[in-house]
């Protein structure tokens, strides 16, 4: 490493860490288990949100674009009342739908490398989305179908042979965990919070904090939600409150119909179960764990300095031997 890169490093560590200090003199801290009464910071109405008039447009285009998964029809896979359409394979993503008469539907993926994504399905609701989340490869998808207790039996299976055209694409559009469209109010205020941005590395910021101002954690929801919960993004906002799992899947959702690539990963950090958000920012690349979450508070890497430090000065702060992501939505 040169001088030159050494310094750099060191001068964003210093910023970062003036950052990360600032964070933590100015928000409520939080112990490692729940907090019986958790201490409350002034929060901003979500559907109250308005763009500030005086406020100058930015220089980046803040038009939301909302991708629409289809079924065209056009690829399709059946057996027992289970119907998938490939149609659309390589830009990100399939749709499976369910007439099996069964309370409980398993959907599992597995994916090029080996490592199983598990979905509910409930028949008679139409198409799920489901998101490739490693790109170009083989997968497969079976799905089960509850006979008792724990007990499924096998009622669809398939083999993909996927070649992606744009391994971005699957995280623009929404799926069944970062579900939005045009009319959705998240859509909206990503649109409203953008305005005076100037760029992507503005707009993920502007993100972020808008997200962890008008939303508060919800620890009584954290204790008693019940697997297979999936996030409505909208009621998320009107609730004023949520998980991780909401705040990381209404943030995806903003950034996506901004039209910046987003993953939704879920892992490890150490022995510690955590959520993260990395994006793809054009002339950088993706930027790993942009937003993080450690089980009790969302932090921010500073944008600059995740754009102007090389790809292995960065890695070197975020320590990311530390953090081993199991799960990419």
């Amino acid at each position: 490493m040169s001088d030159k890169q050494r310094r750099l490093l060191i001068t964003g560590i210093i910023i970062i860490g003036v950052i990360l200090l600032f964070r933590l003199m100015n928000r409520p801290q939080a112990p490692t288990m729940f907090p019986e009464t958790p201490q409350e910071r002034p929060q901003q109405k979500a559907d109250a949100y308005e763009v500030d008039p005086s406020l100058p447009k930015g220089e980046r285009d803040n038009t939301p674009e909302c991708l629409v998964p289809e079924a065209d029809g056009n690829r399709i896979f059946k057996e027992n009342d289970v119907l998938l359409d490939a149609s659309h394979m390589e830009d990100g993503y399939i749709m499976v739908k369910c007439g099996a008469d069964a309370s409980k539907i398993k959907m599992q993926v597995t994916a090029p490398n080996d490592v199983v994504y598990t979905y509910n399905l409930y028949p008679g609701t139409g198409y799920t989305t489901i998101p490739l989340s490693l790109g170009s490869g083989t997968y497969h998808v079976g799905v089960y179908s509850n006979i008792q207790d724990n007990m499924y039996v096998t009622i669809f299976s398939q083999d993909l042979k996927v070649t992606m055209e744009d391994p971005l694409s699957a995280f623009l559009y929404p799926n069944t965990y970062v579900d939005f469209d045009a009319d959705s109010t998240v859509v909206k205020r990503a649109a409203d919070v953008c305005y005076p941005v100037n760029d992507d590395l503005e707009a993920v910021a502007a993100i972020y904090d808008y997200v962890t101002s008008v939303l508060e954690y919800d620890y009584e929801k954290a204790n008693t939600v019940k697997s297979g919960y999936i996030p409505d993004v909208d009621k998320v906002l009107s609730d004023g409150k949520g998980i991780c799992f909401d705040y990381s899947s209404v943030m995806c959702s903003m950034l996506r119909s901004q039209k910046i690539p987003a993953r939704l990963e879920i892992g490890y950090a150490g022995s510690l179960y955590h959520a993260w958000i990395s994006t793809y920012i054009q002339e950088v690349g993706w930027v790993g764990g942009i937003i993080r979450f450690d089980g009790n508070d969302w932090s921010l890497m500073d944008p600059t300095i995740a754009a102007s430090e090389g790809t292995e000065e960065l890695e070197s702060f975020m320590d990311n031997s530390q953090y081993r992501t199991l799960y990419m939505y």
